[in-house]
């Protein structure tokens, strides 16, 4: 005689669980953002970048801003990612599937910052961190970033933010920001330079 087989799970058997927030919950920024907040679109606070220097490009930037990033920006819908790269960059990437393309591009291009999650264990922080950049400066805390229209927003990042430099001149630019713990490594800069 078989046995009906059963719709309950054994004790040994993993269930499947969501890890996704209920509906309505805030998200963190380092993160997919949820409908309740209705943007994806965060600005850097404007005193990282005014410890930075200025920026030549800023290839993803808000068409909406109420400060500026660099001198010249590049806003959807034209693809900053697809565009010829120029000078000195600020890049604060879309958070999500595409930042590893991103990185990339700096990692060629090898002059200028970028913002990302301090994942450091993540393949895109392998690929184009420890195996293109220059130095990581953790933040100090985690940063308040902004909306389009400049106001800040009421919580953090909710996960550690790092800048990435790019170039001997980015490094320097760093640590002088003094925004948080600045960690540089060799990384054949002069092979990358000619």
């Amino acid at each position: 005689m078989n046995a009906a087989p059963s719709n309950s799970a054994s004790p040994m058997t993993p269930t499947r669980q969501s890890l996704a927030s209920p509906p309505g919950s805030p998200r963190s920024l380092s993160g997919h953002q949820s409908a309740a907040m209705k943007s994806e679109v965060w600005l850097t606070p404007p005193e990282i970048l005014q410890s930075l220097g200025t920026f030549d490009l800023d290839p993803c930037a808000p068409a909406v801003r109420p400060w500026e990033m660099a001198r010249d920006h590049i806003s959807l819908p034209a693809d900053g990612l697809a565009a010829e790269w120029w000078g000195r960059v600020w890049l604060n990437p879309p958070f999500g599937t595409k930042a590893a393309a991103w990185l990339r591009k700096m990692k060629a291009h090898g002059n200028g910052i970028a913002l990302i999650p301090a994942r450091t264990e993540t393949a895109m922080f392998y690929e184009s961190v420890w195996g293109g950049g220059d130095a990581v400066c953790f933040l100090k805390g985690r940063p308040h970033f902004h909306r389009v229209d400049g106001t800040r927003a009421p919580f953090n990042s909710g996960a550690p933010i790092c800048l990435v430099a790019y170039g001997l001149d980015n490094v320097e630019a760093l640590e002088r920001a003094s925004l948080g713990v600045v960690v540089r490594w060799a990384n054949n800069q002069a092979e990358r330079l000619t």
